[in-house]
């Protein structure tokens, strides 16, 4: 464990060896030398965006701390986790593209041949710390030996929630490579990846992995894991395209115009891999929430409904004080007036984008009452239109 030492009274304080290192050297001359880091920090597009919540932190302590809004931000029960096993993995897609959501953003893409592991977070906590932090919903759906190889791992940015030291260091045992945004290698050196194994990219940059290509690409978001947020570490949205198949993962990021300009380049996509959890109204400005990022799908594939949409961000961790179940309840709503297809996978529930997409609703047999801000049907009965309202109850529809 390193330690850092306190400027007025020399003492040194036991630094957590999760808190990862700091970039310095040849990487840091590097980050001031990106076109996106001025004054001392990296840039957002789009200007500046508020990384800490905004309103009082009364109003905000008041919503996040009421004991009925706690209540309803975990589910009722037991969280359906797909029973997936090492076979199924081993099993080459039909198509050539398979995407397995292991729960929040970890995501394992099978894609012409390869295969991409998307910010892999096996740990019971997000947080430096084995004994506090918010605690997983659900189990791992497949423990990570069980994976099987793994020819690049990706990481969006350097949060507890996306970049997980114990899983980094079971994966620093293998012959995989990672794809990190600029300065988040620091992190993953400290941790006993080799300099060789990492491709380190600024947004825009890309890389090739065997037949595929990785491009880093911009994101509305924030870093940092210590006491000191030295915003010395990109974050990213990630392109990986193949002879066949493209495909799309957001990170964590705010909506902006950008999207289109990464969908004019890159896209279409066969499918995008959307954060679209852990929203709320004191950051809009660095988490989307389920309209939005139907939105941003939309914006990615030239403004029209195409490809597979499969949220991301959600039902593992309790990170916001939305119900546990609305990012799933309301992407479905703006997803249906958009027109666009979205799979709703279990965690651990492999499935082709290309192919027939999981759609069952199956948060519902464990969660409570969602409202539906966009979508109010009148059903026709008897000739006679009723008003469903606002609320959708468990295990209806």
């Amino acid at each position: 464990m390193a330690g850092f030492r306190s400027p007025n009274s020399g003492f040194r304080v036991p630094r957590p060896a999760a808190f990862g290192a700091d970039p310095s050297g040849e990487r840091m001359a590097r980050i001031r030398r990106s076109p996106h880091f001025r004054d001392g920090v990296f840039q957002n597009p789009g200007g500046g965006a508020r990384t800490r919540p905004s309103g009082s932190a009364a109003e905000f302590a008041k919503i996040y701390f009421d004991r009925q809004a706690r209540l309803r931000r975990a589910p009722l029960g037991t969280v359906p986790v797909h029973a997936t096993t090492l076979a199924d993995l081993a099993r080459p897609p039909a198509t050539g593209l398979r995407l397995t959501w292991m729960g929040h953003s970890s995501v394992l893409a099978e894609i012409d041949g390869q295969r991409v592991l998307f910010d892999p977070v096996w740990g019971e906590r997000c947080s430096p710390f084995p004994f506090a932090g918010p605690k997983r919903l659900h189990p791992v759906p497949v423990p990570l030996a069980a994976l099987g190889p793994v020819d690049v791992v990706v990481i969006s940015h350097d949060h507890y929630d996306h970049l997980d030291m114990p899983t980094i260091k079971a994966l620093a045992g293998t012959d995989t490579l990672f794809a990190v945004p600029l300065g988040v290698g620091a992190h993953l050196e400290h941790w006993g990846v080799s300099a060789g194994r990492l491709r380190e990219l600024d947004w825009h940059e890309s890389t090739r992995v065997g037949g595929l290509t990785l491009t880093a690409t911009p994101a509305r978001h924030f870093c940092g894991r210590g006491l000191r947020n030295t915003q010395h570490t990109l974050w990213a949205s990630w392109v990986v395209a193949g002879e066949e198949h493209r495909v799309y993962h957001s990170g964590d990021t705010g909506y902006f115009d950008g999207f289109r300009d990464i969908g004019a380049a890159h896209g279409p996509f066969d499918a995008t891999m959307i954060q679209l959890g852990a929203y709320a109204e004191f950051w809009p400005d660095i988490h989307m929430t389920p309209e939005e990022g139907v939105r941003a799908h939309l914006d990615l594939q030239g403004g029209r409904p195409h490809g597979a949409l499969l949220p991301i961000h959600w039902g593992t961790f309790n990170l916001a004080p939305h119900a546990w179940a609305e990012p799933g309840e309301w992407t479905r709503d703006a997803a249906g007036e958009a027109g666009q297809a979205v799979a709703f996978p279990r965690p651990g529930e492999p499935f082709e984008p290309t192919g027939q997409l999981p759609g069952e609703p199956w948060w519902r047999a464990v969660s409570g009452p969602i409202a539906h801000p966009w979508h109010h049907p009148r059903i026709a009965e008897g000739g006679a239109e009723t008003d469903k309202g606002d609320l959708h109850l468990a295990g209806e529809r």
